[in-house]
């Protein structure tokens, strides 16, 4: 009898383990519609930050470093600096170049100032021979009416010769006073000529040392530039990585001595395959894991959608109509932002690897 009952209880764990498996399978499609109704994710995922090159502005030999590998820095640290004596010997010579300049303005504008009070001299000296001239002629006018007068009465026997003598001798003397008081005027005229135009030539000369007075100093301020780019400080918070700079190497303009790692602006740029965007919009809320942290889970949202396939800015992008056609789902970057996160507990460092998922619905 107990061989008999044995497999009849066999045949009612069967059904129910089979309905278990069901039920199971059942719940775990309807799981993963559901998911697929309202998520995409990816594992084409990494994160990002801003990874700045840093270089000197001008060559030189190292003279200090101040930090190491991976070292954390702020905003404004000193990285690096150069030897600046032949810097600072630049600066020297450019502040007296500029002294200089100063100086011959200086000089040409009391010059000039001379020059020009020189002009005014003049044509006063113009008005003075004017009036002169004018009471020479006024003169002679009334020495000739005289002249005149007596030549008329003499023959009248009404003046005597002397009186006669006496009224030419004034007409010639007021005659040869005219002649000389317009002399005296061209004189001055030419004198008042020749000052406006040592004037003119003096002010004329003036730009040019004015404009050598603004090219020194734009030579000093230079020079006082380069001399601050002999010094490299941190852009941002961050890390420095990468280092290749040591006290006495001579270094070139823009040779990259090191990176700066931006420790606080973080996020991830998930490739998505060009099937699952379609619905993407910016804001859409995104769930973030990484592989570095087990267990850490970060919320975010996304700021952007890439105008256009990875493949398309590659080095290299493929031309389909050149050969042989292969169909292949493209990749469409999404950048996404990440919300509020324990930076001193978990260092996010660009590079790691991640896994998104994207609610769009």
């Amino acid at each position: 009898m107990e061989n008999i009952e044995t497999p009849k209880k066999k045949n009612k764990v069967l059904p129910v383990i089979a309905g278990v498996v069901v039920l199971a399978i059942l719940f775990y499609v309807v799981k993963k519609v559901n998911y697929s109704m309202h998520y995409e994710n990816t594992d084409n995922a990494q994160l990002e930050t801003n990874v700045v090159p840093m270089s000197f502005r001008v060559s030189g030999f190292v003279a200090k470093v101040f930090v190491k590998d991976n070292q954390q820095v702020k905003t404004g640290d000193t990285l690096a600096m150069l030897d600046v004596a032949d810097l600072e010997l630049k600066v020297k010579q450019a502040e007296i170049a500029l002294a200089s300049a100063e100086a011959n303005l200086h000089v040409s504008g009391i010059s000039t100032k001379a020059a020009d009070e020189t002009a005014t001299v003049s044509n006063s000296a113009i008005a003075t021979a004017q009036a002169n001239l004018d009471a020479a002629q006024i003169k002679l006018w009334k020495a000739t009416q005289d002249f005149n007068r007596y030549e008329k009465l003499v023959e009248l026997k009404s003046a005597t010769q002397q009186q006669f003598d006496n009224a030419k001798a004034d007409k010639e003397s007021a005659d040869k006073m005219v002649k000389v008081a317009q002399m005296q005027l061209n004189t001055a005229k030419n004198q008042s000529s020749a000052s406006s135009l040592q004037a003119n030539s003096v002010g004329s000369q003036m730009k040019p040392i004015e404009l050598l007075v603004q090219q020194k100093r734009s030579e000093l301020e230079m020079a006082k530039l380069n001399l601050s780019y002999a010094v490299i400080t941190a852009p941002y918070n961050g890390f420095v990585s990468r280092k290749a700079l040591q006290v006495g190497q001579l270094v070139n303009v823009g040779q990259t001595m090191m990176y700066i790692v931006d420790g606080e602006n973080i996020w991830v740029v998930a490739n998505f395959k060009e099937t699952q965007t379609a619905l993407f919009k910016a804001g859409m809320p995104a769930n973030i894991e990484v592989d570095a942290f087990d267990g850490l889970k970060l919320e975010g949202e996304v700021q952007s959608i890439q105008d256009g396939a990875g493949s398309k800015f590659s080095l290299m992008p493929t031309d389909n109509a050149t050969g042989n056609f292969v169909k292949v789902v493209q990749r469409i970057p999404v950048k996404i932002l990440i919300k509020n996160f324990d930076k001193e507990k978990y260092r996010l460092s660009p590079g790691m690897n991640c896994v998104v998922e994207v609610k769009y619905n």
